[in-house]
């Protein structure tokens, strides 16, 4: 049984589904899901995370199993909506940490809000400038013509991503949240944030070298999605980085749960 429980609160209009952890802590993190996955991708790291700080989960727009508005599909779009979360849950200056598409989003919010973020922890995310991804996100980024897609199962799609794990089981409960939001043409729709990245990651390039918020980068070795290169780049260019490559795929957070959280935390220590 997990020990997240989510719950929905409406922010700018939209259903957005979250979890908290119990009890105040001086520390608080804001945790932000993955794709395309949700929330539950915290599942293995949560208790040990829920040690060091008050944790405040969020799916975000679009993706898990909160509402999507396409005007977000962006990550200079999403940027703005995180620092919107953060004062929705009164968070006043969180460790935020935001994985594969996070990872964009939370570098535009950490250059245009520069006190908002105690740190941050990004990684396996487009980030690069030419783009480098791997199948099947650099198909979706550059397909002309996104019906072949659609005339895929939407779980069909998702249960391929997944697929890609490598040395984790993932429970049940959490599989099944994984796949649920996943019906008519939700996949297809989100690629519209994965096609925004040869438009915005070269904006976010000039961007970098002006980020004084503290960078965590954890990537994964035998990451084949979001190739390794992307997180070098990010620890080449970010003038405040420290960069962990994990031997495991692009999963991180689940894949190496144990050097995740044990990374993560010592992050949040020591910033």
């Amino acid at each position: 049984m997990s020990e997240i429980k989510p719950q929905f609160r409406r922010i700018d209009g939209l259903s957005v589904r979250y979890a908290e952890s119990e009890g105040p802590r001086d520390r608080v993190a804001l945790l932000l899901s993955p794709f395309p996955v949700s929330l539950y991708a915290y599942d293995a790291t949560w208790s040990r995370l829920a040690e060091h700080a008050h944790l405040v989960a969020v799916d975000l727009p679009g993706f898990g199993h909160s509402e999507l508005r396409e005007d977000l599909l962006s990550p200079t779009a999403m940027s703005e909506f995180i620092v919107r979360l953060a004062d929705e849950f009164e968070l006043a200056k969180p460790h935020v940490v935001g994985p594969d598409i996070g990872t964009s989003a939370v570098l535009f919010a950490a250059a245009h809000h520069p006190d908002r973020f105690r740190s941050a922890v990004v990684g396996s995310g487009g980030a690069s400038v030419p783009v480098q991804l791997g199948s099947p996100v650099n198909d979706w980024v550059h397909a002309e013509e996104l019906a072949p897609y659609r005339a895929l199962g939407p779980k069909d799609i998702v249960t391929i991503a997944l697929d890609k794990m490598q040395g984790y089981q993932l429970p049940q409960i959490v599989r099944e949240d994984y796949l649920a939001p996943y019906v008519g043409q939700r996949i297809v729709d989100q690629m519209a944030y994965l096609r925004a990245f040869p438009v915005e990651l070269p904006l976010l390039r000039e961007l970098l070298p002006g980020i004084e918020t503290p960078v965590q980068i954890i990537a994964g070795r035998r990451d084949h999605v979001v190739p390794v290169a992307n997180a070098e780049y990010l620890h080449e260019h970010l003038p405040n980085s420290t960069l962990d490559v994990l031997d495991v795929g692009h999963y991180t957070w689940e894949e190496g749960a144990d050097d995740y959280a044990r990374i993560v935390t010592d992050w949040w220590r020591a910033n």
